[in-house]
């Protein structure tokens, strides 16, 4: 059966201070797997590139599905790849953007883990046809878009504020903000027991947390907390995908961002791979 993982790389390398040479490791990347019914099989966290891998050597298997949520394909020297422009097009009215990533910037995570998978035998995907049979694929994912993009989470007219803070009044009461979205979004993401394909996240220990305990007020015992939340939403976008990508009738519930058409051509690599964003859509959100 079919699993799926989830992860939500922090794109970061880490630094090396310029005087002391001391080093200061990557942010926390979040980490979740689901199986064929939904149920959460493993989710917590690593630091670094190799970290994450080794986490996914350990929990893959052939034909499995990973959604990453991170740049895999990137050729632009500058400015934006043509999928995140796409997103602004498709979701904007949502208010979703996606951040830019070109060569030119030093967040490489996302290329050099997707280096690592192939290493392995996992494939990368650009979402635009279904698996072969019995291999592991990867593909990019970006969160917002399944958050607006899955009628079943219920934001109709725009993303929930569970990121950034809210510019413009106080700290405190934009951080008590901030984790009152984070906790409505889960009880949303609650109820997705009963979808299909469903999520679980009484599941397990860590995922059942999320649900139980209230969203910390400060800043790094949050971002631990979000980072855990966005790669089950990376997973469940990956058992989206599956099953949308296998269904008889053809994709209706996810579109691929960055794959050619007749004003652009795509980017492309040099083994031939297409930068896109796999991003779940609701038909007035479609390109």
């Amino acid at each position: 059966m079919t699993r799926f993982l989830g992860i939500d790389l922090a794109w970061g390398l880490g630094t090396t201070h310029a005087v002391t040479g001391r080093t200061r490791p990557p942010n926390e990347t979040g980490l979740c797997l689901l199986d064929a019914e939904g149920a959460v099989l493993d989710a917590g966290w690593a630091r670094g590139v190799d970290e994450v891998a080794d986490w996914v050597f350990g929990h893959e298997r052939p034909g499995d599905v990973i959604a990453i949520d991170a740049p895999l394909i990137v050729v632009n020297e500058t400015g934006m790849r043509q999928a995140e422009r796409a997103v602004g097009r498709g979701y904007g009215r949502w208010k979703v953007g996606a951040n830019a990533s070109s060569r030119t910037l030093a967040a490489r995570a996302g290329e050099l883990l997707l280096e690592r998978l192939g290493e392995r035998g996992i494939r990368y995907t650009d979402g635009t046809t279904a698996p072969p049979a019995g291999v592991t694929v990867a593909f990019e994912c970006y969160p917002f878009t399944t958050l607006v993009g899955a009628p079943e989470l219920g934001y109709e007219d725009e993303r929930p504020r569970y990121k950034r803070l809210i510019p413009g009044i106080p700290r405190d009461e934009a951080r008590a903000r901030r984790a009152a979205a984070a906790d409505e979004l889960l009880a949303r993401m609650a109820t997705l027991s009963a979808a299909s394909p469903a999520l679980r996240m009484d599941s397990h220990e860590r995922t059942a947390e999320l649900l139980t305990e209230p969203s910390p007020l400060v800043d790094r015992a949050y971002k631990h907390r979000e980072d855990l939340l966005d790669a089950v939403l990376c997973a469940w976008t990956a058992a989206l995908w599956f099953r949308d990508a296998r269904a008889p009738e053809g994709p209706s519930r996810v579109q691929v961002l960055g794959a050619p058409d007749s004003a652009t051509p795509g980017e492309v690599d040099a083994l031939g791979r297409r930068a896109t964003i796999v991003a779940p859509a609701r038909p007035e959100q479609r390109r």
